[in-house]
């Protein structure tokens, strides 16, 4: 596991700020090399409003979004135009303004007779349209400590031989999601855990704590079992960072 970097900043919109100009660096750097980016995104408050700074700063930058690949960590098993939809969030903010063309969406109600055929379906799709791994996979975490829809002390966190798997008794609703695994999750060359607000302090204490802290177990606190293969950021508000 690659040591985790720390980032903070004062407040929600300069977190957002940073981590959308940083993600518009990386993914430009990445295509003046010849590569043809793979992104992981995230739902939650401060993804949306990384997303559209996204949207804001991307006139300005040098990349090309029409060749970024973009993959979701987890999905709502809802109606295809429900609101919960991470990917719909994720359009309205920022992909169809800066022109995403290959958006990878986790099927809908709409898609798969049920979640655990939606899981197999985007599995499949990873398989067929996939490079292998993200170039940047972005992360939340929930105030439990939960990470994509891998929650603590849920069936979903021991799935193996798998790249997605089906939650159907999420302890947040909807009661139904698609999650990518911790396996999957493992490809990315470069995690970056996304946080803000006091609410999310003691699970992003708990997620760095030291090996033998109470509640620092991937079981407790499921954002301890993701870390990039190269890189691992924590970017934090100062409300989110309190308690480390």
């Amino acid at each position: 596991m690659t040591t985790p970097l720390i980032e903070v900043q004062p407040d929600p919109e300069t977190l957002a700020t940073a981590i959308a100009g940083e993600l518009l660096s990386r993914l430009a750097d990445l295509q003046d090399a010849g590569t043809e980016p793979t992104v992981g995104l995230t739902g939650g408050t401060i993804a949306d409003a990384v997303h559209r700074e996204l949207a804001r700063l991307t006139p300005g930058s040098e990349v090309d979004w029409t060749k970024v690949s973009i993959w979701f960590g987890d999905e709502r098993f809802v109606a295809a135009d429900s609101p919960d939809r991470n990917a719909g969030q994720a359009r309205a903010a920022f992909l169809d303004a800066v022109g995403a063309t290959q958006v990878h969406e986790m099927p809908s109600t709409s898609d798969a007779a049920d979640v655990h055929a939606g899981a197999v379906a985007y599995g499949e799709e990873v398989r067929a349209h996939g490079s292998g791994g993200f170039d940047v996979l972005m992360l939340g975490i929930g105030p439990d400590g939960h990470v994509a829809s891998l929650f603590p002390g849920h069936p979903a966190l021991e799935a193996t031989d798998a790249i997605a798997v089906g939650v159907t008794d999420s302890p947040k609703p909807p009661p139904e999601r698609i999650s990518l695994t911790f396996e999957a999750l493992a490809r990315a060359d470069v995690v970056w855990f996304l946080a803000s607000g006091e609410s999310k302090a003691d699970a992003v204490r708990r997620a760095l704590a030291p090996e033998g802290t109470p509640g620092a177990t991937v079981v407790d606190t499921p954002a301890r079992g993701v870390s990039g293969i190269t890189e691992t950021t924590w970017f934090l508000d100062r409300p989110a960072a309190s308690l480390i």
